[in-house]
């Protein structure tokens, strides 16, 4: 018999028994029942009961160790009688009669509990990764990232992508965030940097006529901390294609994420094809650029109406409204439950009217609604007794934000929101450009590296504000997945879209020199995506947090907990880097 195991703890059943067992892993869970001992014991690939008979020496060995001392035992299968099967458990009709007990690791009294949930705060289980991953959930989800990217690989070959890595340390480029810089040893004063994304390599891949390229690739950036995006490092399905336009990425990129999310959905429903949302429709309808069409509810600009209004408090402002239908059952608690979600969003209230039984409206603002500002309101909204209406006022982009978040939780409460489903969507035609409001500088709003809508004619022609660029996001649930682009293939597009925002053509070529000289020797047409594996896992985990689906993720303030890093280093290395420190002044009382 093999020195630690002949079976695994999770593949015994009912035709076993009688049979002779050696088994190694985790001690579970223990509990004495009249002297009887019952050990759950756990490994990689399940759980199985182990029974330990009063006088026996294995009852006694058993009896004194501590959960999570990892054992080796010899017993019998034996079958459980039919009123003590577990069917929740695949292992639930049988038990192994303990006759021997090794002990291969001993273990210190736990800083949490491992066989439930009890609530310890995520800094503990950071502190203490090695244990958490002991958990059945965190167990599953890695297990499932696991199987994800295998599927991925799968699919992507079979679609005659071919695998390909990309450099980590490279130059510094400007992908949207900070990066993290490397020193040089041979090179004094100099840095690499771990790549963001490896955008401008699997660009030269394509100019190189390599044609389709995927990689399961490592990201790095220096950013804060959210529910769906881990700090320091994350990983994506980065995709490149030759010879494609924007229809061409989107039908792969659909096909393996329908297949995907249907293969380990669990039974939820993936609706296909993804619709198309302009950008602008998408923050008009939705308020958002990454809307969930879980929520069948949407936004309408009544700006129009409140004009020339006498309702002072919207005149002159921008106003969407959302109309909620079936509303006629709802107390005065849903509006008010409502209004004091829109304030937790940054509104200063919310205001709403409703539709009553006889057609009159009714609500805090209903008496400074004059009869045309009614009629244009019913009109715009297609209102009919039932509907309730929520306002919001403001700026263009704060009313976007609050009611946006409105629009989502109305449906929740309201009952318009679809559960059990993955509603993707292609959010496109993105600005190629923006105005920064404090210094009034046009900047890329998306992808500098992106051929704009018009080519050269248009950024030569047209107002910087009013290009759109060949530029799209995948969305699923209200989580962004990926941005993507069809690349700006052409040296002078290049030269003149970098111009327009405040780049010379020697930064260019300073900043983007590899680039350049490529597309001067053949580029072929090109673009790609790629969708975040961590946001993939964590909502087919069904996950709120990010965190919860990666084996080791830095905790908020981008620390490992568990090995100390980031952590300092002696003087003899920074010398031998060239450096010295500079650590901020701290003050007295501080």
């Amino acid at each position: 018999m093999h020195r630690y195991r002949s079976h695994t703890c999770g593949e015994l059943r009912a035709a076993d028994v009688d049979t002779d067992v050696r088994l190694s892993g985790w001690l579970h869970n223990r509990r004495d029942l009249g002297g009887i001992l019952f050990i759950d014991l756990r490994d990689h690939h399940g759980l199985v009961q182990l029974v330990a008979r009063p006088g026996t020496p294995a009852n006694e060995a058993l009896s004194h160790l501590t959960k999570e001392t990892v054992v080796r035992v010899d017993g019998k299968v034996v079958g459980r009688g039919s009123d003590n099967v577990n069917p929740e458990l695949p292992t639930g009709e049988i038990e192994v009669e303990v006759t021997e007990v090794e002990v291969l690791g001993t273990a210190e009294p736990l800083p949490f509990t491992i066989n439930t949930d009890d609530g310890v705060n995520e800094e503990r289980r950071l502190e203490y990764r090695f244990l958490d991953l002991r958990r059945e959930r965190m167990h599953r989800n890695i297990l499932l990232r696991t199987a994800v990217i295998r599927a991925i690989r799968e699919k992507m070959t079979a679609l005659g992508f071919n695998e390909m890595a990309t450099p980590i340390l490279s130059a510094t480029s400007p992908e949207g965030a900070r990066d993290f810089l490397v020193p040089s040893r041979l090179h004094a004063g100099k840095f690499y940097a771990l790549p963001q994304a490896p955008q401008q390599f699997k660009q030269l891949l394509m100019i190189a006529g390599f044609d389709r390229y995927f990689q399961i690739a490592p990201c790095f950036r220096d950013e804060d901390a959210r529910a769906d995006r881990s700090p320091g490092e994350f990983y994506q399905l980065d995709v490149e294609m030759s010879f494609v336009e924007q229809e061409d990425v989107f039908q792969v990129i659909e096909k393996v994420m329908t297949d995907l999310f249907e293969e380990f959905g669990n039974g939820r429903h993936v609706t296909s094809p993804f619709p198309r949302i302009p950008f602008r429709e998408a923050m008009l309808k939705y308020g958002s650029d990454k809307p969930d069409l879980r929520a069948k509810l949407e936004l309408v600009d009544v700006s129009a109406v409140f004009a020339d209004s006498g309702f002072k408090a919207f005149a002159g402002k921008h106003v969407r409204a959302l109309a909620v239908p079936d509303t006629a059952g709802q107390s005065r608690k849903f509006f008010d439950g409502l209004g004091e979600y829109a304030v937790e969003h940054g509104a200063k209230g919310l205001a709403w009217i409703r539709v009553n039984e006889g057609g009159e409206l009714a609500g805090p603002i209903a008496k400074f609604l004059s009869e045309e500002d009614v009629k244009a309101l019913t009109e715009a909204l297609g209102l009919v007794p039932g509907h309730a209406v929520f306002f919001g006022a403001g700026d263009f982009d704060e009313v976007s934000k609050i009611m946006g978040a409105v629009r989502v939780e109305a449906a929740k409460r309201a009952g318009h929101f679809e559960e059990n489903v993955f509603r993707f969507c292609w959010i496109v035609d993105f600005p190629m450009f923006e105005k920064d409001e404090e210094t009034g500088k046009i900047e890329f709003s998306h992808n500098p590296f992106s051929m704009p809508q018009g080519g050269l004619e248009a950024l030569e022609t047209m107002d910087p504000l009013d290009i759109l660029a060949w530029q799209y996001d995948i969305v699923c649930n209200g989580t962004e997945l990926s941005s993507g682009a069809i690349r700006n293939h052409e040296p002078d597009v290049m030269y003149k879209a970098f111009e327009i925002a405040g780049y010379s053509k020697d930064e260019v070529e300073r900043e983007f020199g590899g680039m350049l000289r490529a597309f001067k020797f053949g580029a072929p047409p090109h673009g790609g995506i790629a969708p975040g594996v961590d946001r993939i896992v964590m909502l087919l985990a069904d996950e709120p947090n990010i965190r919860e689906t990666i084996a080791f993720p830095l905790n908020g303030n981008a620390q490992d907990l568990l090995m100390g890093a980031p952590s300092e280093v002696d003087e003899s290395r920074l010398k031998e880097l060239h450096l010295s420190l500079r650590k901020p002044q701290v003050k007295p009382g501080q």
